[in-house]
């Protein structure tokens, strides 16, 4: 492991007995590394390993086999390192309705040893957006500052690596992008970041690096903009002055879909098709082109690609 190497996972696995001598296997030797400064995104689809991953960090699972080494700790050699070089961000929403954010964070601090002459309390309030209901109940508080408050909590002990587990699901568009917001921030801070997300907008916009779980296995592990450039599908709409059916299809690769308001829209793969020759072939069919839109492919593309019969 060396110096710019924040996580390190080496061929983990987890193995389930189940009853009846049957097992199932949740990890299957998994091998990645997160890099300090970086915010690296775990995806996969519901049961695909996710969690369970998460949970071997936290220390409430025990791997079958494998090694994890933690800001330069070994989970085996050195649980109680691991656990102050991590805060985790769960999904679900438990806060105390009794005490105010002030108070929480200081429960906290004081659960993980944080003496009071070392807390930061009043910065990470500031970091999460806070200040302003420092010593608000928690009835008084909506959804998104609860959320904020699950991020400000797993940060009081300053630890390097923030996980954030879903942090935006179930929350509106507007709270979603104040937290990837305060996602960003943390991360300009110095905070390495892993997040899992069921929102592969959100991964496309905040991710350095992407891996994609399915199945306890890696199925794809590289940069956002490199994963992104496998796909070769493209999407072209044309809005057409006489809007008219040509058929269903260009020729045997180019299917059309007609949409309303006078467009219609063709997927290409970009390597066997270009923009000119679909052009040249709609207006052979007596349509005269208005506007032209074009759209790459996004990781939804790249993520179905690759969980897609595995």
């Amino acid at each position: 492991m060396n110096n710019s190497t924040a996580l390190d996972i080496k061929n983990v696995s987890k193995d389930y007995r189940l009853q009846g001598g049957k097992h199932l296997q949740a990890l299957d030797d998994i091998t990645f590394d997160v890099k300090q400064g970086e915010i690296f995104g775990l995806l996969g689809p519901n049961g695909a390993g996710k969690s369970t991953l998460i949970n071997i960090l936290a220390g409430t699972v025990i791997k079958s086999k494998g090694m994890v080494n933690v800001w330069g700790f070994d989970l085996d050699l050195n649980p109680r390192q691991v656990r102050a070089s991590i805060g985790i961000v769960p999904q679900e929403v438990n806060v105390d309705p009794f005490f105010t954010p002030r108070k929480l964070l200081d429960i906290q601090a004081g659960m993980y040893g944080v003496s009071k002459k070392d807390r930061i309390t009043d910065k990470i309030l500031e970091l999460t957006s806070l200040t302003d209901k420092a010593d608000s109940y928690m009835r008084s508080l909506s959804g998104g500052m609860r959320r904020r408050l699950l991020v400000a909590k797993a940060m009081v002990h300053q630890p390097p690596i923030l996980i954030l587990d879903e942090p935006t699901a179930g929350v509106d568009v507007d709270l979603r992008q104040k937290l990837l917001e305060n996602v960003k921030e943390l991360n300009r801070q110095g905070v390495t970041i892993i997040l899992t997300t069921h929102y592969l907008q959100e991964a496309e916009e905040l991710c350095d690096r992407i891996a994609i779980i399915n199945h306890g296995k890696i199925v794809a592990l590289d940069k956002t903009e490199n994963l992104l450039s496998q796909i070769h599908l493209k999407k072209i709409k044309f809005k057409v002055k006489n809007f008219k059916n040509i058929g269903e299809k260009l020729d045997n690769n180019l299917v059309i879909e007609y949409l309303k308001n006078n467009e219609i829209s063709i997927k290409y793969d970009k390597t066997i098709n270009n923009i000119e020759d679909i052009i040249s072939k709609i207006k052979e069919k007596g349509l005269e082109i208005e506007d032209i839109m074009t759209e790459d492919a996004d990781l939804e593309d790249v993520f179905i690609k690759l969980t897609n019969n595995l």
